[in-house]
């Protein structure tokens, strides 16, 4: 088969894989330092296994992302060739499914361990919070591949009706079939977006009414705390997870738009911020974090150097 690109399809690429390759480079740094971390210390705290893990999701579903993309407008045909299809909607679906509940994960993370109740339950998560964490890291993973064969099987079922019927069409015949079949497997990222989404919400609200109550008892007693600077760290770091969501949500929605048209710049600003989402992200996550932030300015000022 001959690529048949057009001018759109290869700024497109073009511009994806720089998003794309930036955001796992991010990944890997986030990755590379907490295992040489773990290495050091023979040992990581919850907070670091969380990021561990979501790191390494994020950059395991750029990579797929990525592949499914550079197909899709470079060698579209290639897709219908059993089992590609399939096999990038199974490893697209778990691994963002994953980072969506890890990330879900450390917002809870931060509002147990931050937030100040003395309501039972919540004392006793706080206790227990080193031991829950691997136990909430191992369903968010199994719950992922559960979604992830699930995806699978519905985009080996529809890709089954049509395959025969396809045939060496056009890109934007082959495209909208691709964005047909997929568009079932957005119905199961949306589910990973609202539970996920709720877990954010509901840590930010959390946090932020503990905050109040923390800040209201200082101003009486006319002393500061730095509990407060704590609370306010927090707040930052889950406020971060919230608008990123948000966006990320909005712009979810708009890549589902329908649309004939073979350059659909609607769908092309979506999918930028969406591959975007993954590395941006995990640099405020970096930048929140003294220990990975001087990592980082140190590689940098390295490179700078040569």
């Amino acid at each position: 088969q001959q690529s048949n690109v057009t001018s759109y399809g290869a700024t497109a690429v073009a511009i994806i894989t720089l998003e794309a390759f930036a955001g796992m480079w991010i990944n890997a740094l986030l990755v590379c330092v907490l295992c040489i971390d773990w290495v050091k210390k023979k040992t990581l705290n919850s907070n670091e296994k969380i990021l561990l893990l979501l790191g390494c999701s994020r950059f395991c579903y750029l990579c797929f992302s990525w592949i499914y993309c550079s197909l899709s407008i470079i060698y579209p045909n290639y897709l219908y060739v059993h089992p590609t299809f399939q096999l990038i909607v199974f490893f697209q679906s778990f691994f963002n499914c994953s980072s969506l509940w890890v990330s879900a994960c450390l917002c809870v993370f931060y509002c147990i361990k931050i937030a100040n109740f003395r309501n039972s339950l919540f004392v006793y998560l706080k206790l227990t919070t080193d031991r829950i964490v691997p136990w909430l890291l191992l369903a968010s993973v199994l719950s992922a591949l559960a979604i992830g064969i699930i995806a699978y099987d519905i985009a080996d079922t529809k890709l089954g009706h049509n395959r025969n019927s396809t045939g060496q069409g056009s890109f934007s015949k082959v495209s909208g079939k691709m964005d047909e079949n997929f568009f079932h497997t957005y119905f199961i990222y949306g589910f990973g977006f609202v539970t996920s989404f709720t877990a954010v919400i509901c840590s930010a609200l959390l946090v932020l009414f503990s905050l109040w109550r923390h800040k209201c008892k200082m101003q009486k007693n006319s002393m500061n705390s730095p509990s407060m600077e704590a609370h306010i760290k927090a707040m930052k770091s889950i406020l971060s997870f919230f608008i990123m969501y948000s966006i990320n949500f909005m712009f979810l929605i708009l890549s589902l738009i329908p649309s004939t048209k073979e350059e659909n710049y609607v769908v092309f600003l979506s999918l930028l911020f969406l591959y975007a989402f993954p590395g941006v992200h995990s640099l405020i996550l970096i930048f929140s974090n003294p220990k990975l932030e001087n990592t980082l300015i140190s590689i940098l000022s390295c490179v700078k150097c040569k």
